[in-house]
């Protein structure tokens, strides 16, 4: 989501730690279809020193500040195997891939494609405010959903996104303009959706119900959403009140709507920013939660993708 524009260029240096030398560069190469293959940097950026607040079994498993002309505004995340997926606020899904080091932690990303989203006439989306997507799941048959706000809506764009989108069940809700489905995932039978400002929907096929009254508190918003592979969800909260105070918060959602105690906490001065997207892997020792930040297209943000071990 667009948000105000920093006007203090002192409090860049709260938006994390100092990057680490290392610079991993891919250069594009040609892609098929409709993909364009972009510029992707990757550099190591350490949790930093105070802020950062994690439950027992939880540790740091690596974080990467990335940068490129299509890596801006990135609003949400998913992951299979090395493959990341990720939505912009300006109408795009870009896919990059995850690397790893010996010890498993992440330690590069590269091989990056863009393309447009389009709408059911095969159109490139505009202007901004029919493209702000902001959500994206995978379900289990491969279909790719995105939910976008301001024209509030959930639509298909078919297996590995290959098609021109449907739209699919979507809440009823009065969402305001700029805080709408905000979150989206795989559910059992279906989808979860997540209001940025509260609400959590199970959708299907048919309709969207509301799972019980599911808000996040003290301020913070909803801003995504991945399943839990032990069950139920993870979810992101947000607090942003640029530029002294970017905070986030990952939390279990249960299949019942009830909200844990925090499992990851950020704030400044840890490496923080405008969190957004969120994805889960199952792993031999637990599951793996990967945090990417919308920079806002704002010189003074960071797009950062951080990891997350939880052990099981």
């Amino acid at each position: 989501m667009m948000r105000t524009v920093f006007r203090v260029l002192g409090a860049a240096s709260l938006m994390g730690a100092a990057a680490c030398a290392a610079i991993a560069t891919s250069t594009p190469a040609p892609a098929a279809g409709p993909d364009v293959a972009v510029r992707i940097e990757a550099r190591h950026v350490p949790l930093g020193v105070g802020g950062a607040t994690l439950a027992p079994g939880v540790l740091y498993a690596g974080g990467l500040v990335l940068r490129g002309s299509a890596l801006h505004g990135l609003s949400d995340l998913k992951v299979e195997g090395d493959r990341a997926w990720a939505v912009s606020d300006f109408g795009a899904l870009v896919r990059f891939n995850l690397r790893v080091d010996g010890r498993g932690r992440l330690n590069g990303a590269d091989t990056a494609i863009s393309r447009p989203l389009t709408g059911p006439d095969g159109a490139v989306l505009s202007p901004k405010a029919n493209a702000d997507a902001e959500g994206l799941a995978i379900l289990p048959d491969g279909r790719v959903l995105i939910s976008f706000e301001r024209d509030h809506r959930i639509w298909s764009y078919g297996a590995e996104a290959n098609d021109r989108p449907s739209r699919v069940a979507t809440p009823d809700a009065a969402f305001p303009d700029n805080e709408g489905l905000e979150g989206l995932s795989a559910a059992p039978g279906g989808w979860l959706a997540l209001g940025e400002g509260g609400g959590a929907w199970l959708c299907d096929e048919a309709a969207c119900d509301p799972l019980d009254e599911v808000s996040p508190a003290d301020d913070f918003r909803f801003t995504g959403a991945d399943r839990d592979p032990e069950g139920g969800w993870f979810v992101v909260e947000r607090y942003y009140s640029p530029p002294l105070d970017m905070r986030v918060r990952v939390r279990r959602l249960s299949l019942e709507g009830v909200l844990s105690e925090p499992l990851i906490e950020l704030r400044p001065p840890a490496s923080t920013d405008n969190f957004e997207g969120i994805a889960a892997v199952a792993t031999p020792t637990g599951t793996r939660i990967y945090l990417l930040s919308d920079d806002n297209a704002n010189p003074l943000q960071k797009t950062l993708l951080l990891a997350f071990d939880v052990a099981e």
